[in-house]
């Protein structure tokens, strides 16, 4: 899908979360979130972050951050390259979520072998013995 002016909106839904690994990353940019939800199943890859395919039938949990207008294109270039987004480990999707915002999304490049679902969908609940 291709957007008329680029989205403040960001879905995240594992190592972007405040207090997970990669959150001061986005925090400078963030003037408003949500808890959300979006289409599509969330995997476990083993390697401490999450892989989501909005594509897929199912339910993500995880946060809509509103970014700063003015910070918008500064944010996105740092959230692309640590996603891996020019390598193509994610790409950035443009989605709308269950509460019918419009936002980007990091979708999973590789496939789903070797990945471990979270049927649950929630990132920071995957550890089933907990």
């Amino acid at each position: 899908m291709t957007d008329a002016a680029p989205l403040d909106q960001v879905f995240c839904y594992g190592t972007l979360l405040p207090g997970e690994e990669r959150w001061h990353y986005l925090e400078p940019y963030v003037l408003a979130q949500d808890e959300d939800q979006a289409s599509g199943r969330l995997y476990d890859t083993g390697l401490g972050y999450p892989a989501a395919l909005f594509d897929q039938v199912g339910v993500i949990h995880g946060m809509v951050f509103t970014i700063d207008r003015l910070r918008r294109d500064e944010a996105l270039d740092l959230l692309d390259e640590i996603e891996g987004a020019v390598a193509g480990l994610y790409h950035r999707v443009s989605l709308v979520t269950a509460l019918g915002r419009n936002a980007y999304g990091y979708q999973f490049g590789g496939g789903i072998e070797g990945l471990t679902a979270i049927t649950h969908g929630r990132w920071l609940d995957r550890n089933p013995q907990l």
